[in-house]
């Protein structure tokens, strides 16, 4: 009986021995995922003065799973003068303009740029309204002047986004110190071009004629 007994103490040793192999064995095969990328949402926002805006960093991993890390990661802004931006991943606009919020963590980075709009901006002027030029690599510069709800109009070139229609007759800069500032490409025929400068909602256009 005793014989018996010692020899179910030893199965019973070698069963814990075994099983407890097998569960170190296996660790080695749960290991964490690793971050891949890091989205930061919602892509290109615009926010007004005063206003603030909640930024989500969704991460992707190795093992092709993502989860929402907004509150891990480490919240930037490319500019604190035009918008902040939390621990927690919310941004407040600060002054008109645009820059970057990036989000990272363990070396991975991801960001997206934030356009800060005048709160009380109601319209927008580009000067000149309506001008010629002719040839490639010809300069005009453009400014935008802003009006106000409260009357008073404010210059705000460098702090618009600048666009040109069709892009193949002309570029524009959203350059730092170069805003505005319009280049002309080789059309083959007479080519009327549209300049725009935009805040939130808000635009205003003039008109350029590119010849040959």
């Amino acid at each position: 009986m005793l014989s018996s007994r010692r020899k179910l103490r030893v199965l019973a040793a070698f069963a814990a021995l075994f099983f407890l192999a097998i569960a170190l064995g296996c660790h080695g095969f749960f290991v964490n995922p690793t971050l891949t990328t890091i989205t930061v949402t919602p892509p290109t926002p615009s926010i007004a003065e005063g206003k603030t805006q909640q930024m989500v960093a969704s991460g992707s991993y190795d093992d092709g799973s993502t989860k929402t890390i907004t509150g891990t990661v480490d919240w930037t802004s490319g500019d604190s003068s035009i918008a902040t931006v939390t621990s927690g991943g919310q941004v407040k606009g600060i002054t008109a303009g645009s820059t970057s919020i990036t989000a990272s963590l363990a070396g991975v980075t991801g960001s997206t740029n934030v356009s800060i709009t005048f709160a009380n901006l109601v319209s927008i002027t580009v000067s000149p309204s309506n001008t010629s030029v002719s040839g490639a690599g010809q300069s005009v510069v453009y400014t935008a002047t802003g009006h106000f709800n409260a009357g008073a109009d404010q210059t705000i070139t460098t702090q618009v986004t600048w666009s040109v229609n069709p892009s193949s007759a002309a570029t524009i800069s959203n350059a730092a110190g170069t805003q505005g500032n319009l280049t002309t490409n080789q059309v083959a025929q007479s080519t009327p071009v549209t300049v725009t400068a935009t805040s939130g909602n808000i635009s205003g256009t003039a008109q350029l004629t590119i010849g040959p």
